[in-house]
């Protein structure tokens, strides 16, 4: 049904509405900006590992050494591709779940009413709306009946706003009026928010990024999303070590040339001494770590948007979270009812607890009437909660299915109630009774309570309120219908008189999961706060029963915006409780903790959270209810809404930054040999043990490979129950420096003695040549195996499970036997067969190293990365 409109009935012309949208635009935000396949191909090659990579293959071919630039390019391809796959199937997991800001609209144009895309409603169109619509654009009310709508997505509240048009006197001043959502907007409609009962008209005042819901969108724009900390202490340790390298490379050249005369060699010996030390291993295993642990996220449903904040929740420190649909269900449920004791209010209202068995007889009235008074098919969620409790509790009798709807009267600004007249069957004279509900003031108001029962309603109803309750009231009244054309019903609810039944406390609940993982995320020193729109003593209630520190003073949005910054930033530092706050104060929130040194992870599903979740360290939105801005300006999406989800992220990325500092330690410990022996037969006149191919061949075989053996290790014990992180503190703790480089050096000395006796026993050069690698290669993932571990002891280095590892070593030694075996290729290596007693003494090099390293690390454990103070 189309409701009557009291103006341009009408509505506009077809030709009309095609002027206004080529002159405004479509109706719609702006689309934020694809990641196609050729820009993310971009984004992946602007890297500087991926730099590096591609100067060295044209170096190569520069050089006519067609075989090592392949195997060098052949390595910068695979790895592009395996990043480009992760960000397209992101991508298309998004598109996926992405619902439209702009949904399809009911208009009236040219006398008819026809339905239309959303994007395609222009300014003077007159929308119709029904429950469970959405509103396409902002608009300014013209005709109402019962017209209630969430608007939670911008407010936070999540009590449905009942709607008025304003007056005839003030349409017009109203339509130049700007207004914001809220219960003052009553004539006021927003793009974005649903239509939860009744019907109405409206006339669309603004549409695209001019809306309300554009207004926050354009504010994303100006917030820059920060880089990890992680990620800027990587990037400042390539450059070092690439200006390390470099720098002693030329100064290689330089020497060797002068000295030898050589210089084509000493170009040959400068560019085989720069690949043993320039550090591109480093971008690529975070690369490889991101996006495997993006991976890894998503079998746990939650969607990675930018996988370097992964690792970044194992530092944060705050956890910032909306309260609806993020800590609760979102969805109405009757929590308490209460009746008075006695008709004098003597005894006051004692509440009864949904949670108990059955239903108390005296309460059945109550609950009956309360459902009498609802929309036979609701779709707002507190209707459904009287139906849903009805329904599980009561007998038949009191549902009375055979009775007829006579009359409605829906909410107004006077009377904030509905009252439902409906016919009955149990006299034959046509009885009729009324069914209202409302708030408890004006319900009490059309009753005629004595003193006592009137202050114990006030009390109850506060008592309610103060346990995080919205509290309704119900009463009942009798009429007769009279003649078959029916009674002039009364102009109000007011002309019928009402008996006070009692009260219907109804809560969002809490999602189940949200206490213990609010405890998990204690247990790990991350410290949760609640930032929403709604009242404070709902907030305090819901923060009691969610297991936050509720003891302390609620900070209002009221007061937060008297604070300056430096007050504020003091304040935030022990509030855990924010209520009643508007979008932009949530943002000065996050913000103000960053200040005080915070790594901020925040969650929320609304519009009005998008400013806020793009300004955290790390932004996580809700998937199933969230809008499509917030997605966009999270970094994560839990694709089930699941809050439970976040500890799993928590613990996920704890899990990373243990073994990205395990992978970073082996690949600084693995370059002290291979630097070692392209450096050392220069200074002391050996035969050269490696060239520039063997150097690739062992970034390909190598650290590439232990970058997944790493990231597929199994959590440390205690990874849940210590402190975040320090994120200031380099990624190389001193001790953890001096350990890697002390385990490399004691591999160079082993292979470095190891060569140094073959040339002395008069091996052949390449013979000597092959055993020194294949002793280095061994002597490597010896190395891996001594660094599977953080915590020192000798049982998590050999008993772990990771197949993945095992596998890798297999492939390893495969590749390691090609090279050794295959004639053509151990020619391309310039090797020779080995002996069997060669390779086992190769193979007891790496058994020593091995060995040894297991005695001293189980002496030495290897320092952790704490949190400083």
């Amino acid at each position: 049904m189309i409701p009557d409109a009291p103006v341009s009935a009408t509505g506009l012309s077809a030709s009309d509405a095609a002027g206004r949208l080529l002159a405004d635009g479509p109706n719609a935000l702006s689309a934020p900006r694809q990641r196609t396949p050729w820009r993310l191909l971009r984004e992946v090659m602007g890297e500087p590992m991926f730099q590096l990579l591609l100067a060295a293959g044209a170096l190569y071919l520069v050089l006519g050494d067609l075989g090592e630039a392949l195997v060098l390019l052949a390595f910068v391809l695979l790895t592009a591709l395996i990043s480009l796959w992760q960000g397209l199937r992101t991508e298309r997991a998004l598109a996926a779940l992405r619902d439209l800001t702009s949904p399809r609209a009911l208009v009236i144009r040219d006398g008819r009413a026809q339905r239309i895309a959303g994007v395609e409603v222009v300014r003077g169109d007159l929308l119709v709306l029904s429950e469970g619509d959405r509103v396409a654009a902002d608009a300014r009310l013209l005709s109402a009946n019962d017209l209630c709508l969430d608007e939670s997505l911008l407010t936070g509240e999540a009590a449905a706003v009942a709607k008025q048009p304003a007056g005839a006197a003030s349409s017009s001043t109203a339509a130049a009026r700007p207004q914001r959502p809220g219960p003052e907007a009553r004539d006021r409609l927003f793009a974005g928010t649903l239509v939860t009962r009744g019907q109405g008209q409206a006339e669309v005042l603004a549409t695209g990024a001019a809306t309300e819901i554009g207004r926050i969108g354009q504010a994303l724009g100006s917030i820059e999303a920060p880089d990890t900390p992680l990620a800027l202490q990587i990037r400042r340790l390539v450059r070092l070590f690439a200006l390390l390298g470099l720098g002693l490379s030329a100064l290689l050249v330089l020497v060797y040339g002068l000295s030898r005369g050589d210089w084509l060699g000493a170009v040959l010996a400068g560019i085989t001494l720069a690949m043993s030390m320039l550090p591109q291993e480093f971008l690529l295993i975070l690369t490889v770590f991101m996006a495997m642990g993006a991976w890894r996220l998503a079998r746990q449903r939650v969607l990675t948007r930018r996988a370097a904040t992964i690792e970044a929740l194992g530092a944060a420190t705050v956890l910032c979270t909306d309260k609806t649909g993020t800590l609760t269900e979102n969805r109405m449920a009757i929590a308490e009812l209460a009746v008075p004791a006695a008709a004098d209010g003597a005894g006051g209202l004692p509440s009864w607890s949904t949670r108990s068995a059955g239903l108390p007889e005296p309460l059945a009235p109550l609950l009956a009437f309360g459902l009498l008074a609802c929309e036979h098919k609701p779709f707002d969620t507190m209707d459904q909660a009287f139906g849903a409790l009805a329904r599980e509790r009561l007998a038949a009798a009191h549902l009375h299915p055979d009775w007829t709807l006579a009359h409605d009267y829906g909410l107004s600004p006077g009377l904030p109630a509905m009252a439902h007249v409906w016919r009955t069957t149990d006299d034959p004279a046509g009885l009729a009774v009324v069914a209202i509900k409302g708030g408890p003031e004006a319900v009490a108001g059309l009753c005629q309570l004595s003193p006592g029962l009137a202050d114990a309603v006030v009390k109850a109803t506060a008592q309610m309120a103060g346990r995080g309750l919205r509290v309704l009231a119900v009463a009942r009244a009798q009429t007769h219908c009279g003649p078959p054309a029916g009674p002039a019903w009364p102009a109000t609810p007011a002309g019928f008189d009402f008996d006070f039944l009692g009260l219907v406390g109804l809560a969002d609940p809490l999602r189940a999961s949200v206490p213990l993982a609010v405890q998990q995320c204690r247990d790990a020193g991350i410290r949760v706060v609640m930032i929403t729109g709604d009242h404070p003593d709902t907030a305090q209630a819901i923060a009691a029963q969610a297991g936050l520190d509720s003891a302390g003073a609620v900070l209002t949005g009221a007061e937060l915006a008297t604070l300056d910054e430096p007050t504020l930033r003091r304040r935030v530092a022990t509030t855990t409780v924010y209520a009643r706050v508007l979008p932009e104060q949530k943002l000065r929130i996050v913000q103000a903790l960053q200040a005080g040194g915070a790594v901020v992870a925040m969650t929320g599903d609304g519009v009005n959270d998008a400013p806020s979740l793009k300004a955290a360290h790390i932004g996580i939105a809700m998937g199933g209810r969230g809008t499509d801005v917030a997605r966009e300006a999270a970094s994560l999406v839990l694709l089930d809404d699941d809050f439970n989800a976040i500890v799993g992220a928590v613990r996920l990325g704890r899990r990373i930054y243990d073994n990205l500092r395990k992978a970073m330690a082996f690949v600084l410990a693995v370059h002290v040999p291979i630097a070692g022996l392209s450096l050392l037969p220069l200074l002391l006149g050996w035969p050269l043990v490696f060239t520039p191919l063997h150097i690739a061949f062992l970034e390909l075989l190598i650290d590439p490979a232990c970058s997944i053996a790493f990231e597929s290790e199994p959590e440390e014990p205690d990874v849940m129950n210590r402190p975040p992180r320090d994120p200031a503190a380099p990624l190389f703790s001193t001790g953890l420096i001096a350990a890697s480089l002390g385990q490399g050096l004691w591999v160079l000395v082993l292979v470095g003695a190891f060569f140094w006796a073959c040339l002395l026993a008069a091996v052949p050069e390449a013979q000597a040549r092959a055993a020194t690698f294949a002793a280095l290669v061994l002597s490597s993932l010896a190395l891996i195996l001594v660094n599977r571990s953080l915590s020192g002891t000798l049982g998590p280095v050999l008993r772990a499970p990771n197949p993945t590892l095992w596998r890798i070593v297999g492939a390893s030694l495969g590749m390691l036997a090609l090279v050794l075996w295959v004639a053509p290729l151990r020619r391309l290596f310039r090797f020779d067969a080995l002996p069997p007693l060669l390779l086992a003494a190769a193979l007891a090099v790496a058994l020593g190293v091995l060995l040894s390293l297991l005695a001293l690390r189980w002496r030495w454990p290897a320092p952790r990365a704490r949190r400083s103070g």
